[in-house]
């Protein structure tokens, strides 16, 4: 089963199990999704239930917002991030606001998918990384799964969530493959989870980014440093605690995150740490981000402008050691 796969299945759960539930979106009935996600959801559940849409994400987000707010559970697709900043106004000053603007009279239960992240050499205006946008905003919940296990199982309780989800899904990961159990697996949309322990670094990504850093953990093995792999998984709220346990454990942090450094979620996640654990910090925080740039188009470019494996291992060794592999010395530091 690949990536695209799970997310499938989580949709056509989700349509089987609440009648409420519907897919909305360009392109998401007939052609199958621009990804291939819904991919044969039309035939089975027909057209009232899998809607494909004009070409105006304000329009058919805040049809989606008004189906939610009268009981329905939409599902709405937007097939990249950078297309919901066309509804940005609907997402921001109407999902995330409604339920306290009513005084808690109207839910929004509302689910929004989009594809997030670069690395693919779709060029400037399709490679941003803005969940950490979404993530400033108040009212919404922000939702990155980078495993079969998440993207299979974060649908649902999402879906039961009264207020909007957003659920970001990074474009490298839908050829992933791996294997599910029959069953869904039981996912939490509240906290983050150690994907690999350590003792000595704590790397904290989401995302796209979680398998350069469990790759990095690997080469660090081999240098005799054991690095803890955290995945925040739910960039709004935040896991504070387990990012807490996370450092004060391993008395060192590397954050990778595929946004820009400046007024990043790594920002923020390096801020929180120094309020929360500053007495436990052996070192300054790391961060690893893309380069300040728009995406180029060039593989090679790109490649020198997002987080890479061996930018994380740079940091991380500088973090424990206060110094960096041979390799790094004569390439990117």
């Amino acid at each position: 089963m690949t990536y695209r796969d799970a997310m499938r299945e989580a949709l056509r759960d989700a349509l089987r199990r609440d009648e409420r539930v519907f897919l909305m979106g360009e392109d998401v009935g007939r052609y199958g999704g621009c990804f291939g996600v819904s991919k044969g959801l039309l035939d089975e559940f027909g057209p009232e239930r899998v809607r494909d849409t004009p070409l105006s994400e304000s329009a058919f987000v805040g049809a989606g917002i008004g189906a939610a707010m009268g009981g329905m559970r939409p599902v709405v697709e937007i097939m990249t991030v950078n297309f919901s900043l066309l509804a940005l106004d609907q997402i921001v000053n109407n999902a995330a606001t409604l339920t306290h603007m009513s005084g808690g009279q109207l839910a929004i239960p509302l689910v929004i998918r989009m594809t997030t992240g670069a690395g693919r050499q779709l060029a400037a205006q399709h490679s941003h990384s803005l969940e950490g946008w979404y993530a400033h905003i108040p009212g919404l919940r922000i939702l990155t799964p980078a495993t079969l296990e998440d993207a299979r199982g974060m649908l649902w309780p999402a879906l039961c969530d009264p207020n909007p989800v957003l659920i970001f899904e990074h474009g490298a990961l839908y050829n992933m493959e791996g294997e599910l159990p029959e069953e869904p697996p039981e996912v939490d949309i509240e906290s983050a989870m150690v994907r690999r322990p350590g003792d000595d670094v704590s790397l904290i990504t989401y995302g796209g980014t979680l398998w350069k850093a469990l790759a990095a953990a690997d080469e660090l093995a081999g240098e005799g440093i054991s690095a803890e792999v955290l995945d925040l998984r739910v960039l709004r709220p935040l896991d504070d605690a387990a990012l807490e346990a996370s450092v004060t454990k391993t008395h060192r942090a590397v954050i990778v995150d595929e946004g820009w450094r400046s007024g990043s979620l790594s920002a923020e996640v390096a801020a929180r740490l120094t309020e929360r654990c500053f007495y436990d910090l052996d070192a300054p925080v790391e961060r690893v981000c893309s380069e300040e740039v728009p995406v180029p188009y060039a593989k090679h470019l790109e490649e020198e402008a997002l987080p890479q494996v061996d930018d994380i291992v740079t940091a991380a060794m500088r973090t424990v050691r206060g110094q960096v592999p041979q390799a790094a010395e004569a390439g990117r530091v």
